[in-house]
């Protein structure tokens, strides 16, 4: 495990064990601030109002923004459970190499905090969703909040659980499949915004680092961050033209990059090793990326700009969808539970509830252990 990560880890620990000194011993409340174990919960009634006008001025059109997040989550819950079973048997095959699932965290998986914001939009989206749709279905909501899980920032709508459990199969699924509903919408709009309103004004200028192989050739040479800019003096642009220089280089032949690293260019000779995949071909070890700069200039804005909504994006359907996965306490696992609860006589439903859960559990370890093992490693 890297220096850098066990260092984060002490920081998060020290971090909940003074917060839990001073907030972990108070009773959960209705309103106001409960700790525990790696969970600060922030309750308060004042946005019950808010959502309950947002809920009132159209019951109807939540209704059927609702129904479709029936159909929604019964289709995205197929599609997870397929592609995490497609993805874990390639990792079997692949002796644990391939993840499916990959692990947020900002500041190490993710950037810090481009990952807060995208996460704090996922979490405010989806329980607002879950609030209003509840309240436009009548049933009555305990508190609002705001939650930290970990490094986590998320928001909650709590529902009168006894309420929710007499309503109708047919409401119930509207509160549970609104949630992922309106992060696939927010995703959505997300990629609007990038494509017709920030990506036209961007440019490709050179590839970005984005990553060193501690194996590769580059190791010692290149660092993260480094933007390569020309290469043997040809003038390197965009991935189109990264791809086809080093489709042209053999094994063990000396380039030039050209590289801006912290404002200053650097000229770097790098001897290619092999590339794993085609040893006819060079390798440099590197993790690329697209870099791009404004054509407006104001990068200090236009740039945060695009990464938050790309990083929004990317969280929201990935969360929104994974949300889907047919497993308690996941929202497409409630759906399913409620279902079989339904249609199912009680001898038949538990059985088939805990296989349900048993091979959820056992697709989502294979999917998930890989990342960890990475992360580790």
């Amino acid at each position: 495990m890297n220096t850098a990560l066990i260092a984060v880890i002490i920081g998060i620990a020290a971090f909940w064990v003074i917060l839990y000194a001073l907030f972990g011993r108070r009773e959960e409340r209705e309103e106001g601030l409960t700790v525990d174990l790696f969970i600060a919960m922030w309750r308060t009634k004042r946005l019950l109002g808010f959502i309950d006008g947002l809920a009132s001025r159209s019951r109807r059109f939540w209704k059927v923004y609702a129904d479709v997040g029936i159909a929604l989550g019964f289709m995205g819950m197929v599609y997870v459970f397929y592609a995490l079973l497609r993805t874990a048997l390639q990792t079997i095959q692949t002796g644990g190499e391939q993840a499916g699932v990959q692990l947020v965290i900002p500041g190490i998986t993710i950037p810090l905090w481009y990952g807060l914001i995208a996460l704090a939009v996922v979490m405010v989206v989806h329980e607002l969703s879950h609030g209003i749709v509840a309240r436009a279905e009548n049933l009555p909501l305990k508190s609002v909040g705001l939650v930290l899980l970990a490094v986590i920032p998320g928001a909650f709508v709590e529902p009168d659980e006894e309420a929710l459990e007499r309503a109708s199969l047919r409401t119930r699924l509207r509160v549970y499949g609104a949630g992922s509903l309106a992060n696939v919408a927010t995703a959505l709009l997300a990629v609007l915004i990038l494509n017709f309103a920030i990506s036209p004004v961007l440019q490709p200028s050179g590839i970005l680092v984005s990553g060193v192989l501690e194996d590769g050739p580059a190791h010692g040479i290149l660092q993260k961050g480094d933007v390569i800019v020309a290469m043997d003096g040809l003038q390197i642009r965009d991935m189109e033209n990264f791809i086809n220089f080093m489709n042209g280089t053999k094994p063990g032949q000396t380039v030039t990059l050209t590289v801006l690293r912290g404002g200053q260019e650097l000229n770097l000779p790098l001897k290619l090793g092999t590339h794993p995949d085609n040893p006819e071909k060079g390798y440099i070890g590197i993790y690329p990326a697209q870099n791009v700069v404004s054509k407006v200039g104001a990068d200090w804005l236009v740039l945060p700009l695009f990464f938050t909504f790309y990083w929004i994006y990317v969280l929201n359907i990935g969360i929104g969808l994974m949300n889907l996965f047919p497993l308690v306490p996941l929202d497409g696992g409630r759906m399913l539970d409620d279902v079989f609860k339904r249609y199912l006589p009680e001898s038949v439903a538990k059985p088939v509830r805990y296989f349900t859960i048993g091979v959820g559990l056992f697709l989502l370890a294979l999917n998930i252990l890989p990342a960890i093992m990475n992360l580790a490693g």
